[in-house]
């Protein structure tokens, strides 16, 4: 094992796989030159070069076309947006060619690309950079949606994610960049489509992912010294959900709360209450609560973020609701 930050984690993937297969480019703004606006693409114009290493114009919606129509011609092309706030300007690629090529085409033609970039808040920076696009492009079908939360999980699931076939959504974060955490050495994979459960508990289960899911860790913490044993499961990918080991959990523990980075109405967390209520529901001793942001564009200032967004006190406040502690 070796302890690397989330963009070198980033970066190693990326690089591992370009090494290997020619046809592997990264474009996006700023990718090249700048070594990434993060820093997630440090050294990779030198080593591949300016024709796999792609500066591009601020145009989202053209050089989205132009990764999606290179697929067409045998490429697997990495696309970087500087958050995915910017994603909305090349939407229409996004949902009406890359997702539907291959079910349009009769299976004739794959589109194997990653969308790749941060998802979320980032601090004070106001209402159109700080949504969560994850239930948006979950909603279509096509399109696998992958949510990694340390370096670890995003190094093998980018790796995954470039060898798949079909159109990746890989979000990331802003606050992430720079947090440090154990990776294998060597070559290794994480399957998208599979859930880890983070932290084993009996009381109840919490289910998140992404950055968010750290308020689980702190909140799981203090419920210990209560006595109270959460049992924490990462999503890591949002589509395809991996609903067994929601429902595995759910059955030994008898509770559920679903933490979210997103806004309350029709969201991930929202479908995890169906599915469980549907499939486990004589399982359940409590109703299920989701915890989300408010429902309201995000905030600018400082104070009224911090309320916006979900933290540990709400969670540690849920799992005592279901727990009849509250």
């Amino acid at each position: 094992m070796k302890t690397i930050q989330f963009r070198e984690a980033i970066c190693e993937a990326m690089s591992e796989e370009m090494r290997k297969d020619e046809t592997i480019y990264l474009m996006g703004e700023e990718v090249a030159e700048y070594n990434g606006a993060y820093k997630a693409s440090k050294g990779m114009l030198d080593e591949f070069g300016a024709k796999r290493v792609i500066d591009t114009p601020i145009a989202e919606l053209g050089f989205a076309g132009v990764a999606i129509g290179s697929t067409m011609t045998g490429n697997r092309p990495i696309v970087e947006f500087m958050t995915f706030n910017f994603s909305l300007v090349g939407i229409d690629q996004i949902i009406n060619n890359a997702a539907k090529i291959r079910q349009m085409s009769g299976g004739q033609i794959k589109c194997p690309i990653v969308f790749r970039g941060p998802t979320g808040s980032a601090g004070q920076l106001a209402a159109t950079h700080s949504q969560a696009f994850e239930s948006w492009y979950a909603n279509t079908p096509g399109l696998k949606v992958v949510v990694p939360s340390n370096p670890a999980d995003a190094k093998g699931l980018l790796k995954s994610a470039i060898r798949d076939d079909d159109p990746v959504i890989f979000m990331e974060s802003e606050q992430m960049y720079g947090d440090k955490g154990e990776v294998p050495e060597g070559e290794y994979l994480i399957p998208l489509g599979v859930a880890e459960i983070k932290r084993k508990g009996t009381d109840v289960t919490i289910v998140s992912f992404g950055k968010i899911i750290k308020e689980a860790y702190k909140a799981a913490e203090e419920l210990a010294k209560e006595g109270i044993e959460c049992e924490i499961i990462d999503l890591r990918t949002v589509r395809p959900m991996d609903h067994n080991a929601i429902m595995e959990s759910v059955k030994k523990t008898n509770r559920l709360v679903i933490l979210e980075e997103a806004w309350p109405f029709g969201n991930v967390a929202t479908e995890i209450t169906y599915q469980v209520q549907s499939q486990v529901f004589d399982y359940l001793d409590a109703p299920i609560v989701k915890i989300n942001t408010a429902d309201t564009p995000a905030p600018y200032s400082p104070v009224l973020l911090e309320e916006w967004l979900p933290n540990s006190n709400d969670v540690v406040k849920a799992v005592k609701k279901v727990m009849y502690k509250a």
